[in-house]
């Protein structure tokens, strides 16, 4: 019923061929694809990849990529590229949004179903003034994606893990209400969720409810896991850096409840891609411990694949 894969941005190093050729020979179904600019100078961790380069896409290489995905029996389930749309500083934030419709376009000439990124916030200013911002800067974004038949999908992490994204964080789709007001700011069912319950569990919410809540906002699904050290938390309390008291996991081994996040995602009748993102600090350092973090999370996941 679900079709696994992985993030791109953890092969950073392989070309665009040698993604989709780790991803046959290891039995994936899809890959999210990473688009970020080329020669981008964002350093952080796992940003910058540029796996598909969208403003070189011409009519050749389209072909090439789907040629070479369906000789290889692996599809594209999203183009993803994770700025910060709503950043205060207007230049960067108008250079994001250019990039974003760049993507969507692409995703429209693959025939991909969904582009995947970040709303965005800018980090010093409250919710009421980034839905502001949101509305202005994202109803022509949705409305490109719509008249070329692409859906969006919004990740939910706050990102807020570096002393630069304090304090509010540089994403805004964090929770459930402030979907809900996303969502009534802009009603096209062409803006989703590309859902990670990983997020959920260090903010101390329900990860399964929204899959309930939100069956027809559910446009991609990351699979990521989270471990909340409670020792840590009880120091430093929920209003320290996060990365002070969790850290991102591979499936299996975080506090994420996995038969449970299944049965729930297959009770909403969700019957799309499932990509691992691999962001376990335990399995860098070389190439052996990525491809070992990608095979590991896995087989820990085909138990629930069938």
């Amino acid at each position: 019923m679900h079709q696994l894969g992985f993030v791109s941005a953890i092969l950073a190093e392989r070309t665009f061929e040698e993604v989709i050729d780790f991803a046959s020979e290891k039995n994936f179904k899809c890959v999210e694809v990473m688009c970020w600019p080329a020669g981008n100078a964002d350093a952080r961790r796992y940003a910058g990849v540029t796996h598909i380069d969208v403003e070189a896409l011409d009519e050749a290489q389209v072909a090439h990529i789907k040629n070479y995905t369906t000789e290889k029996g692996v599809f594209i389930s999203g183009l993803g590229y994770y700025p910060n749309p709503l950043d205060p500083d207007v230049n960067k934030a108008n250079f994001y949004v250019d990039h974003i419709k760049k993507i969507i376009q692409a995703t429209a000439k693959l025939e991909i179903p969904v582009m995947n990124t970040f709303i965005g916030r800018d980090p010093s200013k409250n919710i009421a003034y980034n839905l502001d911002k949101f509305k202005e800067t994202w109803t022509d974004i949705v409305k490109l994606a719509e008249e070329v038949g692409v859906k969006i999908g919004i990740e939910n992490c706050p990102m807020f893990f570096t002393n630069d994204e304090w304090p509010g964080g540089k994403n805004m789709a964090t929770t459930p209400a402030i979907w809900d007001k996303m969502f009534e700011i802009i009603p096209s069912a062409t803006l989703g969720l590309n859902y990670d319950p990983s997020h959920l569990v260090w903010q101390m919410m329900d990860y399964t409810r929204p899959l309930y809540d939100y069956s027809d906002r559910l446009h991609h699904i990351h699979l990521k896991d989270a471990k909340v050290y409670y020792d840590k938390l009880s120091r430093v309390g929920i209003m320290a850096n996060p990365l002070e008291y969790h850290s991102p996991k591979l499936p299996g081994l975080g506090d994420i409840n996995w038969g449970k996040f299944f049965s729930a995602l297959n009770d909403a009748r969700y019957r799309g891609p499932v990509v691992i993102e691999v962001e376990d600090k335990a399995y860098e350092g070389s190439v052996e411990n990525v491809e070992s973090a990608i095979l590991t999370a896995r087989n820990y996941l085909s138990q629930f694949l069938g």
